[in-house]
């Protein structure tokens, strides 16, 4: 079912461009463009005493740039007084995971206010291992591994000239952090925001709920419309991050059924446990059909078109090769599928015949 028939969206639109809108006491809301075919991503202002926590930064360009500036001079962003003078002041930048359109702008921030990034070990690692292209980041390896799971012929030459985007929209990256963790509570404006780490997305996503308020900002873990990116990477090639996001989504199901949910993309809603469903169904949908696709050896490539029924660019099959792998993977691992490596070297997945059946709930 459309979610929009099962979520309530209490705000109908976006702040404009350059603008923030309180969507709570003390917590506003920013939304700035993305040069993809997910557009736009949402950021957020914790008011902190004299100034605000930044959660999430945008991608590294000169539009997002051009905003942060105008939110900057804006009198109703800096609180009472702004008017008279007073200028927008930064305590920390709080980065939910190492994904560019979160952390491009960290370092702009953080040099610019004089201000500590705040973020997950895994997550702040992987940012500087993925610009430097070390520790399995490689684009070699990336494509030898999307070359062992089929892919081939125009489809990897255009994948090989790619080379490492991430520095090109993350051109630096703050070289300290204050390290959050699971379980944290951390205390903004006299509020505490609980850390309740999310796993599959990213190494060590990290959502901040406040009980008091009722919110929950969720970065990318639980989105109200489209179904949250879960791909294997070549630095864990035989990973199962389907599997770790299906658990992460559990826990944010255990939150109150009324909480106010700020997502990185589309607009808050209330109805986090409906969703959760509604992501359990789409994924138990997917590996049904891969299952029943994979009558004969079928590759992570050759399973795109099952599971992605439409033409995808460069970009977006970049990530539909992880998400089909994460898939294929959790069939694998749930004894669903079994998987075999032929003379040409690549890994097919095939169904096995001791076990040809639905996948098991999810």
């Amino acid at each position: 079912m459309d979610p929009q028939q099962i979520l309530q969206f209490p705000h109908a639109a976006a702040p404009a461009a350059g603008l923030s809108l309180e969507i709570v006491s003390g917590l506003r809301w920013l939304r700035m463009p993305l040069p993809f075919a997910l557009d736009h991503i949402n950021l957020w202002l914790l008011q902190d005493g004299d100034g605000w926590t930044m959660v999430d930064c945008g991608i590294a360009n000169d539009a997002s740039r051009a905003q942060w500036e105008q939110i900057f001079a804006t009198p109703l962003a800096c609180g009472p007084g702004a008017a008279g003078g007073r200028a927008f002041a930064a305590t920390r930048v709080l980065v939910t995971h190492y994904h560019p359109d979160h952390a491009g702008l960290a370092q702009w921030l953080c040099q610019r206010f004089g201000v500590r990034l705040w973020m997950s070990q895994a997550d702040y690692l992987t940012a500087h291992a993925i610009r430097e292209g070390i520790a399995g980041y490689t684009p070699d390896n990336l494509l030898g591994m999307y070359r062992r799971n089929g892919l081939v012929g125009d489809a990897l030459e255009k994948m090989a000239v790619r080379g490492n985007r991430y520095r090109f929209v993350v051109p630096e990256f703050p070289p300290s952090y204050h390290r959050i963790m699971d379980g944290d509570q951390i205390a903004i404006g006299g509020r505490d925001w609980r850390v309740i780490m999310g796993y599959g997305h990213a190494p060590e996503h990290a959502a901040l709920y406040c009980s008091e308020l009722g919110v929950l900002i969720s970065g990318d873990m639980v989105l109200p419309k489209i179904s949250t990116n879960i791909s294997v990477w070549s630095v864990d090639p035989d990973g199962n991050p389907l599997r770790q996001f299906l658990y992460s989504l559990k826990r944010y199901a255990g939150l109150p059924a009324d909480t106010l949910v700020l997502p990185s993309h589309g607009l808050p809603f209330r109805g986090l446990r409906e969703r959760v469903e509604q992501l359990e169904e789409h994924h138990r949908q997917r590996c049904a059909e891969l299952l029943e696709a994979c009558t004969r050896p079928l590759s992570a490539f050759e399973v795109i078109p099952t599971l992605f029924q439409r033409e995808l660019d460069t970009h977006q099959l970049f990530f539909a090769m992880g998400e089909a792998m994460a898939h294929l993977h959790y069939l694998y691992y749930q004894g669903t599928l079994k998987r075999e490596t032929g003379s040409d070297g690549v890994i097919r997945y095939l169904q096995d015949a001791e076990s040809r059946q639905a996948p098991a709930a999810i």
